[in-house]
C-alpha cells in the first residue's frame, strides 16, 4: 500500500509546488507575466503563513509531492457570520493523477471547512477543463451559479 499523507507547505516544498504547478497547467502568474523563482515563491508563502485563514497544503505520495492546493477559511457578516471555504490552485501531478491523490486533498479540504465551522467549500474551474468538471463533481461538488472575473 502507498503512503500519502496531507500536509501544510514549507519552504522546502516550493520548488516542487512550482512545478505542479508549470506541469498540471495551473498559472503561477498573470498571462503575460513572469512566474515565480523559487525564492520569490518561499518569500510569498511566508507572506501567505500572515494570514491565520489561509493555508497552502501539499500531498505527499511515498516520500515526493505529488500535488497541492491552497485553503482559504473566510468569516462573513452575511449568513449569521458562518464560515465559507475557498479551494483555489488545485495541482497533482499528471504521472500520479487517476491514483486518488486529488480526491484526498479535496476530502482534506472538505474536513478542515467542516472542522472550522463552514456552511459551504467552493472552487472555480476554467470552463475548458472539462475533465476536472468531472473529477470535481465525482467528490460532491455540484454546479452552482456562474463565476465572473475582472482581469486586472
Amino acid at each position: 500500500m502507498r503512503d500519502l499523507t496531507i500536509r501544510e507547505a514549507s519552504e522546502e516544498d516550493v520548488a516542487a509546488i512550482l512545478e505542479l504547478y508549470a506541469a498540471s497547467g495551473v498559472e503561477s502568474a498573470a498571462p503575460g507575466a513572469e512566474r515565480f523563482t523559487p525564492e520569490e515563491a518561499r518569500k510569498h508563502l511566508a507572506l501567505l503563513r500572515r494570514y491565520p485563514s489561509y493555508r497552502v497544503f501539499v500531498a505527499v505520495l511515498d516520500g515526493r509531492i505529488a500535488g497541492t492546493y491552497e485553503l482559504l477559511i473566510m468569516d462573513n457578516l452575511a449568513k449569521r457570520g458562518r464560515r465559507s471555504g475557498v479551494v483555489e490552485d488545485v495541482a497533482v501531478a499528471p504521472e500520479c493523477q487517476g491514483q486518488g491523490i486529488g480526491r484526498a486533498m479535496m476530502l482534506h479540504a472538505r474536513e478542515a471547512c467542516r472542522a472550522a465551522g463552514c456552511y459551504k467549500l467552493t472552487l472555480s474551474s476554467n470552463l475548458r477543463r472539462e475533465e476536472a468538471h468531472r473529477f470535481y463533481e465525482s467528490v460532491g461538488f455540484e454546479r452552482h451559479g456562474y463565476s465572473f472575473r475582472i482581469d486586472l
